[in-house]
């Protein structure tokens, strides 16, 4: 076999979660793996580059990775059909958009990366894709790929999932009567409460959508060859430990820019607001940035609730309130008033750049729905939090933040919420003894995933592992019979390991 096919550069087709949540470190990834030599092809679908595109007051055109081919890395860049139309409201028809990911979306993916396969260059040897999909590891066997999946979330939530049938057999999932009592037989994992659960693992009603595509996806990952996770071994070793012992699990996190930098491509899926000099006139520590994420929506009751908490506290804020939060239908969900009432206290934009806003001296606290991408970004910043889970993973993200590394606190301990509680709260994170006390966690949290990141750091270690051991799984492309350019396996025993 000539020189030239021996040391070719590993090929990967990278398909993200048509979400902004699993986008941007999806997006992060590529450009990382590229500058370690891969060549990437990154597979958004229509939708999500529609929106990425209309957001931009410079125009990417027909490629959101335009801004990092003038360093010299190969990321090619195409989109399918997620099955819907464009211009579908995804967020308000949840159901409609997860039925056509779970049913539609992979004839487009199967052709997309039939046709890459077949008259690609250097040959593709690698299939990257979300954990959440439910078709992966068929597609990369059809097209004689292997199959990385990629884990966004903690490592304590891709347990939960992955044991499943523990839960089952336990009682804790799945039945009529429920139990209530602390989860301790879960690998790597010492004890959670049912409540800390992600939120599908808290229902009674098994049968939805996000049920069926949560059961295949995890049946699905079993036949992954490696997984990557957006997480830092020191800040999950036991759960990690545990995972590593049934399958190659990598933790490869924070997947941050190199330096924590604005990233050079464009993942936004709404047009950002400037409050930089807005921030820049307020004292140093004293602004809560409030942001409840891309995707999940919130109560009107809760909103009004939080809002009047808000203006009860007296502090500075920036509230990030998209214009779908409670849902498309409601266009001004604040109380009648509210702008006159808050004042100069507060800017409230519809969207803003995240990065922007944590990185400005001004901001001293976070009100989050605990997206994992939001967490990781606000240790990096030293940012405490004030947690209000929504659905999904953020309540299991919750207790991680609130019970394990003690950076932050909740805005309510009980339902429903009220406004006393939230000012009371927002005051006690911004100000006073118990801010001191996050401020100090947080600082040692931010040392883990500072170290991490260093050229002898875990994740920088566990990266170079898994390059490696990918590039002894993969023979260098052939030419088969019935496709012109798909990888072969290594027929090697000790690289056929299968979850």
């Amino acid at each position: 076999m000539a020189n030239s096919e021996v040391n070719q550069k590993p090929h990967a087709i990278f398909i993200p979660y048509p979400l902004q949540g699993h986008v941007i470190p999806s997006v992060h990834l590529a450009i990382k793996l590229a500058s370690r030599g891969f060549t990437i092809t990154f597979i958004n679908t229509h939708s999500i580059h529609h929106q990425t595109s209309k957001a931009q007051t410079n125009n990417t055109g027909d490629d959101i990775f335009s801004g990092v081919h003038e360093s010299g890395l190969d990321i090619r860049y195409t989109t399918v059909s997620d099955g819907l139309p464009v211009e579908f409201d995804r967020s308000l028809n949840h159901d409609q958009f997860m039925a056509a990911l779970l049913h539609v979306f992979s004839a487009h993916v199967d052709e997309m990366v039939g046709k890459i396969v077949r008259s690609a260059q250097p040959r593709v040897c690698c299939l990257i894709a979300d954990t959440f999909f439910v078709w992966p590891s068929i597609i990369a066997k059809k097209f004689g790929l292997s199959y990385i999946s990629f884990w966004t979330e903690p490592a304590l939530v891709f347990t939960l999932y992955y044991h499943l049938d523990l839960l089952q057999e336990n009682g804790h999932f799945g039945s009529h009567d429920i139990r209530t009592d602390a989860i301790d037989y879960i690998p790597g994992v010492q004890s959670i409460e049912p409540k800390d659960m992600m939120s599908y693992l808290q229902e009674t009603d098994t049968s939805s959508v996000c049920h069926q595509i949560v059961f295949k996806a995890f049946q699905d990952a079993r036949g992954a060859d490696f997984v990557l996770c957006n997480t830092v071994e020191e800040l999950e070793f036991e759960t990690i430990s545990a995972l590593q012992a049934q399958m190659p699990f990598y933790a490869i996190g924070p997947i941050f820019p190199s330096g924590f930098q604005k990233s050079i491509v464009s993942t936004s899926l709404w047009s950002e607001s400037d409050c930089t000099q807005w921030l820049n006139n307020r004292p140093k520590g004293s602004v809560l940035y409030v942001s409840f994420g891309s995707y999940a929506h919130v109560t009107h009751r809760d909103l009004v609730e939080i809002a009047n908490g808000l203006s009860l506290s007296k502090v500075y804020f920036v509230w990030i309130l998209r214009a779908d939060i409670v849902s498309s239908d409601c266009v001004n969900p604040l109380p009648v008033g509210y702008d006159e009432e808050v004042g100069n206290r507060a800017m409230i934009i519809p969207w803003c750049s995240q990065h922007a806003v944590l990185t400005n001296p001004a901001i001293g606290g976070f009100l989050t729905h605990c997206g994992w991408n939001s967490i990781l970004e606000s240790i990096w910043c030293k940012t405490p939090l004030l947690c209000f889970p929504l659905l999904t993973d953020q309540f299991t993200n919750r207790k991680l933040v609130v019970d394990d590394w003690k950076i932050g606190s909740n805005l309510s301990n009980r339902m429903p919420i009220t406004k006393e509680e939230v000012s009371e709260n927002i005051n006690r994170l911004m100000s006073g003894k118990a801010r001191d006390e996050y401020m100090k966690a947080i600082g040692q949290v931010r040392e883990k995933l500072e170290n991490a990141t260093t050229a002898n750091g875990s994740s920088e270690q566990n990266m170079d592992s898994f390059i490696k051991d990918l590039k002894a799984r993969t023979q260098p492309c052939e030419l088969t019979k019935n496709l012109q350019s798909a990888c072969a396996f290594n027929s090697n025993p000790r690289t056929q390991t299968h979850l």
